[in-house]
């Protein structure tokens, strides 16, 4: 029996890309990743929505 190199579930989430986005409200950074870039997000400091349009794409996660 062999030890698995990676973590099940790897294969199918090592194309993700983490982006972080600032609350243009508050400043507040939060991050996503590219699989829930078309879900609504709420920023945890003031409770108003994020603005995706002010990401940056950090890398791949």
């Amino acid at each position: 029996m062999t030890t698995p190199q990676h973590c099940p579930g790897f294969h199918e989430l090592k194309h993700l890309k983490s982006f972080k986005c600032k609350c243009v409200s508050c400043g507040k950074e939060k991050e996503i990743f590219s699989d829930e870039f078309n879900k609504t997000h709420i920023c945890s400091e003031c409770g108003n929505e994020i603005d995706f349009s002010q990401c940056s794409l950090e890398g791949e996660a």
